[in-house]
């Protein structure tokens, strides 16, 4: 009975935290919820404040498709985001492999360098970047998208950090096998620290598909557009079809859904520094 009384007191106890996230978790879903009802409805109802869903979401769609070029679009997005997160989690994992399980004063010395890399504003780095890739014929091409994010000092102390969970005996094992240094990253490093690498892979991917600032500059061919460029397309006309635009929001949020959904155990993992 003691018992029994003690676990209903912790329960009273708890339910203004359950109420308060309760609340929370309604204001974050939110904006959410407006963009799928939004964009099943017209601009007339949106501008009105409508919340609920409507019965225009096929003509919204149709809008879009007519105009703009939504699967250019898309595929632009799709091929640049995946090209750089297999290159970014790739460069990034085999460098936080490098500084933490080969340590020596140089390494150490140099990983603080990177850091500071971090105190510095991306827009201060973008004319010298944009005369790079205009130098090197890379403007409108997946290079000059992927290029400058393929390596970044946060996915680099991520994987550096992680890295401390990796078990020493299993290099010692490895190399006593006769495995290569690289051998060791390829077929014990990577499958120990998958968890990361959904992590990396997700973060990496969101901001590759999400970006708008660098590609804007670097793109400067429609034709070449990713899906935020088109999105701010639509937004900066003269009149704005609000249904079709959140159309497109809408459209552009489902492959980043859908990858943190796929991926989001061993996000949480990866995040955690959870190594199996």
């Amino acid at each position: 009975m003691t018992d029994k009384k003690s676990i209903s007191t912790t329960q009273k106890r708890l339910i203004p935290t359950y109420i308060f996230l309760i609340i929370v978790s309604i204001f974050s879903v939110f904006p959410l919820f407006w963009m799928i009802t939004a964009a099943t409805n017209q601009t007339v109802d949106v501008s009105r404040g409508k919340i609920w869903f409507g019965t225009y979401f096929l003509e919204n769609f149709n809008n879009l498709l007519n105009s703009s070029n939504l699967w250019k679009s898309f595929g632009n997005s799709f091929i640049y985001s995946v090209v750089q997160t297999v290159l970014c989690i790739f460069i990034c994992s085999l460098a936080g492999f490098g500084f933490e399980l080969y340590h020596d004063k140089g390494k150490d010395i140099l990983f603080g360098v990177l850091l500071m890399a971090m105190m510095i504003p991306g827009v201060a780095t973008m004319i010298p970047l944009f005369t790079m890739m205009s130098k090197m014929h890379f403007l409108n091409t997946v290079w000059g998208f992927v290029l400058p994010g393929i390596s970044t000092p946060f996915m680099i102390m991520m994987f550096r950090q992680n890295s401390r969970n990796f078990p020493p005996d299993i290099m010692e094992a490895a190399r006593i096998d006769g495995l290569s240094e690289l051998m060791i990253f390829f077929r014990m490093y990577m499958p120990v620290m998958k968890s990361t690498y959904a992590a990396a892979a997700v973060i990496t991917f969101m901001n590759s598909w999400n970006a708008y600032l660098w590609p804007r500059v670097v793109m400067t061919d429609n034709r070449a557009q990713t899906m935020p460029m088109l999105i701010a397309n639509l937004a900066s006309g003269y009149t704005i079809d609000y249904g079709m635009l959140m159309t497109g929001v809408l459209f552009c949020s489902l492959p980043t859904m859908i990858v943190f959904f796929i991926l989001q155990k061993q996000f949480a993992e990866g995040i955690t520094g959870a190594v199996k």
